[in-house]
């Protein structure tokens, strides 16, 4: 199998029925998507797809190979935080931060589309995503404020 991981290209032989947080976490050695539930709903192994949200836990490997796949650790660009990453940091987002790599990302996905998003957009975008710390209110402030970076930018994934 071949993909593009975090703009590297990386081939390598996969397992029959690997998903794609297997190969992240235990081929590539990236550990920032999370194993959680194992079924796709609490959002902990969130990555980007060809610039789309996936639950990597319940995506069969085989069906992106050859696609551009994003984690956690790719979003930053020459030493700069994303600003999604950058805000979380500022609004104090996370307590333990288990979720905080898949709200991340979710994130990114969204304001990537529109970063002029209201608060009623951003929770229903990132309703699938768990935070057992319950820091929801920050998290929803994060990313209005990265929205807000993002808009004045460059358009940046």
């Amino acid at each position: 199998m071949t993909l593009t991981v975090n703009g590297r290209a990386w081939s390598g032989d996969v397992r029959a029925g690997a998903t794609l947080l297997d190969v992240l976490r235990d081929q590539l050695d990236l550990t920032g998507a999370k194993r959680g539930c194992g079924e796709g709903q609490c959002g902990s192994c969130t990555v980007l797809v060809t610039g789309r949200a996936v639950q990597a836990c319940v995506t069969p490997a085989a069906t992106v190979a050859g696609q551009q796949v994003v984690t956690v650790e790719g979003l930053s660009t020459n030493g700069r935080l994303h600003p999604v990453q950058q805000a979380f940091i500022d609004a104090q987002a996370f307590q333990c931060g288990f979720c905080t790599p898949g709200m991340i990302t979710g994130a990114v996905a969204l304001l990537a589309r529109n970063p002029r998003v209201s608060e009623p957009e951003i929770r229903q975008a990132l309703d699938g995503h768990v935070c057992r710390c319950g820091t929801y209110p920050r998290i929803v402030a994060a990313v209005r404020a990265a929205g807000a970076v993002m808009a004045r930018e460059p358009r940046r994934g």
